[in-house]
């Protein structure tokens, strides 16, 4: 797998696979990953991609050596065989645990983070940096993704498993960061080449240190399960509030997906503080943002000092524009598995052609092209919706379902008839706790009628009634682009 060359050669051509050690293998790291069930650790994909972003600064060898012996190691490509072929640049998988005993009484209680560690993780992120170094390509790879595991020994129990379904993130319940890693290669047929697990800790640390992150919203954020509340407007996050912000997943019905979009926007800003607040111009913030980071790292042997100077000095022009997030496309109705529960489900196609990309070093964004979509404050990826009929016309019900599919929202691909079949206006029900869903609904639905039904639940109904002419097609507020959802970078910071 091609690596950055160190300083004292000029850059070879790509090596064949094999697998990376400590001295042999050279990239470093971008930014920590997210984890465990509620936060999502894409903050600690962040750090660490903060840390590959500090070392462009290509201060000297001396002021990182000694950071060595802060990472605690992990061995994640241990005995792994028929692994996928290498392709080019490097692919990290950041991995998000807990560590919410390493914080203070004062400080878990002040930011709800209460209750017993769980060591398992809850978001995972595959991060691309391509072979010139110049563009990271970051996937998010959902929690509760399904998957189905190679046969491995259970870290626990000692018990050897024949490969079975489970959530994604459950993976390293049960065989660490070795069954983790093998099960996202056997998933995506991408090479990881490089393990990183950031905690809480660190996180907040990170944060912090680098003097807070800004993020801007256009409207309130409000979540009582992690205490986040943040009115409309420009704000800047120090630790604690950033952890509440990338943990928040009762924001609004998106929930876990909407929480991953607000993740890779903190990832982004994250990175474009580290690259324009001089950071990276001063030897000892530079010694002290990588200490917070690394102090709570767990990674594989072959990511050390050498590799991060040599990923520095390749990545001195690296910035937020050089960044694109996206999040594995999922099937619009969820896959409920006998003895796991109710699981996403990758939309094959969609999902392959990103990680085709990945191997093949080529960005995810394509060639944009503009359209003339309604913005809506809700992808509409991410609503569920169920079309009754309220009309006397036959097939109504199902051209109004596959219209709004076709759109992109999730409905549930079985309309049924309204108890009410004189209909004379659509109408769009929803429970109020859902009611930007609602709105984006509606405006797929010109002329629809909002009704507020409390208790309905996170599924929106739409009725349709004798005025339905036709679907308009919506878009996401979010500059995502693309039939992935792409975004840059620089396009989701505060203008």
């Amino acid at each position: 797998m091609p690596t950055p060359p160190r300083s004292s050669r000029p850059r070879t051509a790509p090596q064949p696979s094999r697998r990376p050690s400590a001295r042999d293998a050279r990239p470093p790291a971008p930014a920590p990953a997210p984890a465990r069930r509620r936060p999502r650790w894409v903050m600690r994909t962040v750090t660490t991609l903060s840390v590959v972003v500090l070392a462009s600064a290509g201060i000297g060898h001396a002021v990182l050596s000694s950071l060595d012996e802060d990472i605690e190691r992990v061995d994640p490509f241990r005995d792994m065989k028929n692994r996928p072929e290498a392709g080019h640049g490097m692919n990290i998988l950041l991995v998000g645990t807990d560590g919410r005993e390493k914080i203070g009484r004062e400080e878990r209680e002040k930011y709800r983070l209460g209750g017993a560690p769980c060591h398992c993780t809850d978001t995972i992120m595959i991060v691309h940096i391509s072979e010139d170094r110049d563009r990271a390509s970051v996937v998010s790879l959902p929690r509760d993704s399904y998957a189905v595991t190679p046969p491995h020994t259970d870290r626990v129990s000692g018990e050897r498993h024949g490969e079975h379904p489970l959530k994604l993130n459950a993976a390293y319940a049960e065989g660490g960061p070795q069954l983790t890693v093998r099960t996202v290669e056997k998933m995506t047929r991408v090479k990881i080449d490089h393990y990183l697990e950031v905690d809480f800790a660190s996180f907040m640390k990170t944060v912090d240190v680098v003097g807070g992150v800004e993020i801007c919203t256009d409207q309130r954020l409000k979540d009582s399960h992690t205490g986040l509340d943040l009115p409309a407007g420009r704000h800047t996050l120090k630790g604690g509030q950033a952890l509440q912000y990338v943990r928040a997943r009762h924001v609004d019905g998106a929930s876990d997906l909407s929480r991953m979009k607000r993740q890779q926007h903190f990832m982004a800003a994250l990175v474009d503080r580290a690259t324009s607040s001089g950071i990276l111009l001063n030897p000892m913030r530079f010694r002290d943002v990588t200490r917070a980071v690394l102090g709570s790292v767990r990674a594989d042997e072959g990511f050390g000092t050498d590799e991060l100077l040599d990923l520095g000095r390749a990545m001195r022009n690296f910035s937020p524009a050089s960044s694109e997030f996206t999040t594995v496309p999922v099937a619009p109705v969820g896959h409920t598995v006998k003895g796991v529960g109710s699981t996403l489900k990758w939309d094959t196609e969609k999902s392959q052609r990103i990680f085709e990309a990945l191997r093949r070093d080529q960005p995810l964004t394509g060639h944009r092209t503009r359209d003339e979509a309604q913005r809506v404050p809700v992808d509409p990826r991410q609503i569920r919706v169920q079309v009754e009929n309220g009309t006397r016309t036959p097939g109504l019900g199902r051209r109004v379902d596959a219209a709004l599919s076709a759109i992109g929202f999730g409905t549930t691909r079985a309309p049924v008839n309204a108890a009410d079949r004189d209909v004379k206006r659509t109408v769009v029900a929803y429970d109020p706790r859902w009611d930007r869903s609602a709105k984006s609904l509606a405006a797929a639905l010109p002329g629809s009628e909002l009704r507020a039904v409390k208790g309905q639940g996170a599924t929106l109904k739409v009725i349709a009634g004798a005025d339905f002419e036709k679907v308009r097609k919506v878009r996401a507020l979010d500059p995502g682009q693309g039939e992935f959802g792409v975004v840059r970078g620089d396009e989701v910071g505060c203008s």
